[in-house]
């Protein structure tokens, strides 16, 4: 009968599946032959089937009410039919078959059984924990303590929906108003990996326990980071600065965290400057004293002058940090400030490793998150292609519920990157998404309001602009003094006054910002410099502007990089200094080329070159061959960099300057300073050859 079955059923499957499954046949064949051998041989092959390797004669005889001997018996018939390979079912799908026949009271029943047969054998939780849950019952005290400690391995094995399983079914049951608690924040930090939104339903009823200091420190810090995540930002400064006074140390630490998390990441006002929060944050100490965690590094980086040594500190820390709950937000800030201290390819390399363990592990919230953090240090760099690309693709892996006020971070990226990439289109189709109220209380609201600033500078619309950047500034002075450097919105101020023709008024913001103390960002530095560049008269430009060129080529933003040479090409042109001119607009147009989008320049400045001779074996045609130190040297003096400044740049003395100049004005017939440039694109005009390529050309 079994092999009649089992041949019909594998002649089908072969041809749905490919290979040979038993099916509905084969299964009832099975059952079939177990109820003729009489109820000792069905109740054998259950509990057979319920303990799966952990079957043997003594436990499968102690769940049976059998000897073991006639355990052994029904085995060896068992085995003879080739359903048993000694005390294991042969397919998975007839062990399943045998649980399946059973009522659900007698199976959850057996389960219950197997589970405390396997507690008093001392097998691992996560092996009685699997029996608990198909009982979908706890009979005995210790099965809640097992479902705990297996639920926390299975978060640690990444199976978020096995945990969640043990711990719904351990609340199901508790009676316990604090057990409950403790379990729903567990649920919370379980389900937050993956869908923060899932995690709030667990933690909405938690919050009057938190304010009313109910729960542990380590829960209380869980209802206050999904209050934060939601924009409430006020209640849990109130509860911080409340609570802490009569905590441990440790307890102390681990709400000094949030406190630090909601000043610096979500960019709220200080409250309570005196209180013992805020000297826990100012310390950066650990629970321990000792100052070695990625909190303690951050609060040095970000709370004074940026140097080498803080940074590298917080990019060490970086590299072994365990992806979890409590640290997801203390992590893209570490990122984002590396990144806005003009390291930007550090702080990709960092954000990239993170990246893939969020990946490989399924912790979706934090791959959304730091998608977006790498987003936007693409931006940063002036890559708006990535950018677009990577906060557009973090937008769509969680809903909107989900992403809570942080909606705003990558919706700013994306906006900032269509808007210089010049599709306005796409840019005004993500500002039709609405945003949370609580949105604008964060700096995440300030961001949106900064990129919709300039998009509507882009689109011609100055006066909306305006609007946007002096709302930033009211929020900005609201919320915490300290991040004033690193959000130029003095800059956007100077950029929209400038537009609707009050030269004066963004000569006066682009100086605010460039005195700001305690320093800022290369980049922030540069956009300022071309703003107050192009408020300025136009003999004044071109220095400011050199300056914003040097500052860009040093953080690596190669959009702003183009705009800033397209501005001093203007200029340039605007003084008469034509060959000057077209020198730096060739080179705005390679700077917007790498970044994939339009040149800011116009064709005609960038094609507009001497006419090349024609070409001949004569050695009058070919142009001198110059060294890479005096063509250094010469493109510097050709953008009308002193000798004095180039000798700054290029870390020469200026009498090696001097003398470079010397020879070049020799190769290349100069007459005067005020030659050079045009005798410099000469040089460079790809019609024209030079002693290398001519002794290239002649050697093959």
């Amino acid at each position: 009968m079994l092999v009649h079955a089992l041949m019909d059923d594998s002649t089908r499957s072969q041809a749905e599946f490919g290979q040979p499954v038993p099916s509905t046949a084969y299964r009832q064949a099975v059952l079939s032959c177990l109820y003729r051998g009489g109820l000792r041989q069905t109740r054998v092959a259950r509990a057979l089937a319920a303990l799966a390797d952990r079957a043997d004669t003594t436990t499968v005889g102690f769940l049976t009410g059998t000897t073991s001997a006639a355990v052994q018996e029904v085995v060896t018939v068992l085995n003879s039919t080739g359903l048993l390979d000694d005390y294991a079912f042969r397919h998975p799908a007839v062990a399943a078959a045998i649980l399946d026949d059973m009522n659900s009271a007698e199976r959850r029943s057996l389960h219950s059984e197997v589970a405390g047969l396997l507690y008093r054998q001392g097998s691992p939780a996560s092996e009685v924990a699997t029996h608990l849950l198909a009982a979908d019952r706890i009979d005995e005290v210790w099965g809640r303590a097992v479902l705990r400690t297996a639920s926390e391995q299975a978060l640690a094995a990444d199976d978020v929906a096995l945990c969640t399983n043990y711990l719904c079914l351990v609340l199901r049951d508790c009676e316990d108003e604090g057990e409950r608690h403790a379990l729903s924040a567990a649920l919370a930090r379980a389900e937050w990996r993956v869908n923060p939104a899932a995690a709030g339903t667990h933690l909405a009823p938690l919050r009057e326990a938190a304010l009313g200091d109910e729960l542990d420190v380590r829960d209380t810090a869980t209802v206050l980071r999904h209050m934060l995540w939601q924009g409430d930002t006020e209640l849990t400064a109130k509860t911080v600065d409340t609570m802490v006074r009569s905590r441990t140390q440790a307890d102390a630490h681990i709400i000094a965290e949030v406190e630090f998390i909601r000043q610096w990441f979500y960019g709220v006002a200080v409250a309570g400057r005196g209180s013992d929060v805020n000297k826990q944050i100012s310390q950066g100490r650990s629970a321990t004293g000792d100052a070695t965690g990625l909190r303690a590094k951050m609060a040095v980086l970000v709370g004074g002058d940026a140097t080498d040594e803080s940074v590298a500190a917080v990019a060490q820390a970086l590299q072994g940090h365990q992806l979890d709950y409590l640290n997801l937000e203390l992590v893209a800030m570490a990122l984002l400030a590396i990144a806005h201290t003009d390291r930007t390819a550090d702080a990709a390399k960092a954000c990239d490793a993170l990246l893939e363990c969020a990946v490989q592990r399924g912790a979706r919230t934090w791959q959304t998150l730091l998608g977006s953090v790498r987003a936007e240090i693409a931006l940063l760099q002036g890559d708006v292609t990535t950018a677009a690309e990577r906060a557009v693709e973090a937008l769509d892996m969680l809903h909107a519920q989900s992403w809570g006020v942080l909606v705003g971070h990558p919706l700013s990226t994306a906006i900032f990157a269509y808007t210089g990439m010049g599709r306005h289109d796409a840019a005004e189709e993500l500002l039709k998404r609405e945003l949370p109220d609580a949105t604008f209380r964060t700096v995440f609201g300030i961001q949106y309001l900064r990129a919709r600033g300039h998009h509507y500078l882009a689109t011609d619309r100055a006066f909306a602009a305006l609007n946007d950047f002096e709302t930033c500034s009211r929020l900005m002075r609201d919320g915490n003094p300290n991040l004033q450097k690193g959000i130029p919105w003095r800059t956007d101020l100077a950029q929209a006054n400038l537009r609707i023709g009050k030269v004066r008024t963004a000569r006066e913001w682009a100086e605010q910002q460039l005195r700001l103390p305690g320093g800022h960002s290369s980049r922030a530095r540069a956009v300022a410099l071309r703003v107050l560049a192009r408020a300025s008269k136009p003999h004044q430009r071109a220095s400011l502007l050199r300056e914003a060129i040097d500052l860009l080529k040093m953080c690596g933003d190669r959009l702003e990089l183009a705009l800033a040479y397209a501005d001093l090409s203007a200029a340039h042109s605007e003084l008469g200094e034509f060959d000057r001119a077209r020198l730096v607009a060739r080179q705005a147009a390679q700077e917007a080329e790498a970044c994939h989008v339009e040149s800011p320049v116009g064709n005609p400045m960038v094609a507009a070159e001497p006419a090349a001779a024609p070409a001949s074996d004569s050695s009058d045609n070919v142009l001198p061959l110059l060294s890479d130190a005096e063509s250094r040297v010469a493109g510097l003096a050709a953008l009308g960099y002193t000798n004095r400044e180039i000798s700054s740049r290029i870390h020469v003395t200026i009498s090696t300057v001097e003398q470079h100049l010397t020879r070049v004005y020799r190769k290349l017939n100069v007459a005067s300073r005020a030659e050079l440039p045009s005798k410099v694109l000469e040089h460079q005009s790809p019609g024209r050859p030079n002693r290398r390529t001519r002794s290239r050309s002649s050697a093959v």
